[in-house]
């Protein structure tokens, strides 16, 4: 099994604290969600295309069977605890009177389909639109990048998925012009920020940012937080590719970073760690709080830290992929 890397971990924490900043204080920090999220996208990018490249250049092959079950055994056990105790908390207390969406809203979820038109629902499974969206570019991406790879045009492939994907939010936005705000969940308007965290993997293999980049990176990622991104096409134009190429830069310098000793950066290497259990608790608590607790927004991210770590200990480590074993048969895709 790969080792962790801390400097990554140290990143997911950013971007799951980000996130979580959101819900808890909405009116300070108005654009932390985007970046966040943005943020994530970019490390999957790099690191999904990391893991297939090394493949790649070891076997000539992609294993997609084996890839597959590990992204599954890696997010399928946390979301379905996710999901019953959704409906467990729905049936029994109904905290939103939606209980009508139920089934719906399980459904849409349980088949990673949130991020697509008309299927985005309101209540306390919206937040899983990034993770439809993500689980549609691992099911696209190790196909691309294998045949890319095979006829020696990784390099075109990022050219060409950078452009495809621009084309394609441009397109949308022309549609939904009238109401930018429309956008937000749809694959289109966030796809390209895969691209860039897969560039960061290939592009830049023997740079590392220097400090001072680095410290620069941090504080326009911190300064775009406090900015309202929603509700206007520079969103999607501008303010995702931004924190995406952000991200790729500390990506790159952070990677290397096995592991990370300082006392004030070993809570962000844990938090990214359980960051997966934080992503999908800390909505559904923020709403179910909100009607009936004063400042339900801190006190859901306080409840986020055990419940997510609850996630990680007692589900995600224990049923999540097994470390590799060297002879297992092969099932390829060239």
């Amino acid at each position: 099994m790969r080792r962790r890397i801390d400097g990554l971990d140290a990143l997911r924490g950013v971007a799951v604290g980000l996130v979580v900043l959101r819900h808890a204080l909405p009116d300070v920090f108005p654009g932390a969600g985007v970046v966040g999220v943005v943020m994530f996208f970019a490390v999957s990018g790099h690191l999904i295309t990391g893991v297939l490249l090394d493949e790649l250049d070891g076997t000539g092959r992609v294993d997609l069977p084996r890839f597959y079950v590990r992204r599954a055994r890696r997010l399928v056990p946390g979301l379905l605890v996710l999901l019953v105790g959704v409906a467990a908390v729905t049936l029994v207390l109904d905290p939103l009177d939606d209980r009508a969406d139920l089934t719906r809203d399980l459904l849409v979820a349980a088949t990673w389909t949130g991020n697509l038109p008309g299927l985005t629902p309101d209540g306390v499974t919206f937040h899983l639109w990034t993770l439809a969206t993500e689980e549609q570019f691992y099911l696209l991406w190790p196909l691309a990048l294998a045949v890319a790879h095979r006829r020696g045009r990784v390099t075109w492939l990022l050219a060409a998925a950078g452009v495809a994907c621009a084309l394609a939010c441009v397109v949308v936005l022309l549609r939904l012009r009238d109401d930018p705000d429309l956008a937000y969940a749809l694959p289109t308007s966030w796809a390209g920020c895969f691209v860039v965290g897969a560039a960061s993997r290939v592009l830049t293999v023997r740079w590392t940012p220097p400090g001072a980049v680095q410290v620069a990176a941090l504080a326009l990622l911190g300064a775009a937080c406090v900015l309202s991104l929603r509700g206007h096409a520079l969103t999607y134009l501008v303010a995702g590719p931004a924190v995406a190429l952000l991200t790729a830069l500390l990506l790159v310098a952070w990677r290397t970073r096995v592991t990370m000793t300082a006392r004030a950066v070993r809570p962000l290497v844990w938090l990214g760690t359980v960051s997966y259990g934080a992503y999908l608790w800390n909505y559904p608590l923020t709403l179910w709080l909100r009607p009936h607790v004063p400042h339900a927004g801190l006190l859901a991210a306080a409840l986020t830290v055990p419940v997510a770590a609850a996630s990680w200990y007692l589900v995600e480590r224990p049923l999540g992929p097994r470390p590799r074993v060297a002879d297992r048969p092969r099932v390829a895709v060239a």
